[in-house]
């Protein structure tokens, strides 16, 4: 199964592309979408979409994952990284390819374990995870393959157990085994 990740940005916006077994993980591509600074944000949003659009037509993956909006202090900023969010959206949406989107305190807890870990235990997990030989740069693209990564250890990616006997259609009916 292939999972893509994205950090999304105006300036940058990483990118990452995860195979997995389940139990081992491999890269398949990652890097950042860099944008020119003196281009008119239209223009970005334009470009940033061009881009995902191309790397997602190429991975063709079977879920994409993005960083959520968990809070901004800019509220400025936060609206620009939620129009970079929306043309992520929408790259996925049109590969007809499910989106799911992961806080940064849920990527930090899947990736590392604990939930308020620093950028740099999550980019040496990243690359301990990925049996990588240096820390993926630059640290755009640790940051979406972390998303990817993220995606394929949260409990909805797991199969649901296998169910034996007979099964309880309420709570009236349980009785333990």
């Amino acid at each position: 199964m292939r999972i893509f990740g994205i950090d999304p940005g105006t300036d940058r916006t990483g990118y990452g592309c995860v195979e997995t077994d389940g139990s081992r993980h491999r890269i398949v591509t990652c890097g950042a979408i860099r944008t020119p600074s003196l281009a008119a944000f239209p223009d970005k949003l334009l470009e940033i979409h061009v881009q995902l659009t191309a790397l997602i037509r190429e991975c063709r993956p079977d879920a994409v994952a993005i960083e959520n909006l968990f809070h901004a202090v800019n509220v400025r900023s936060a609206l620009k990284l939620g129009h970079a969010r929306g043309v992520a959206m929408l790259a996925a949406v049109e590969a007809a390819v499910p989106v799911f989107e992961y806080t940064p305190a849920e990527i930090k807890r899947a990736v590392v374990g604990y939930g308020r870990a620093e950028k740099p235990q999550v980019q040496q997990m990243v690359k301990l995870l990925l049996g990588l030989p240096s820390v993926p740069s630059p640290h755009d693209a640790a940051d979406a393959l972390a998303v990817a990564i993220c995606h394929i250890h949260a409990p909805a990616f797991a199969a649901p157990p296998l169910r034996r006997g007979k099964q309880a259609t309420s709570w009236r009916n349980y009785k333990p085994a």
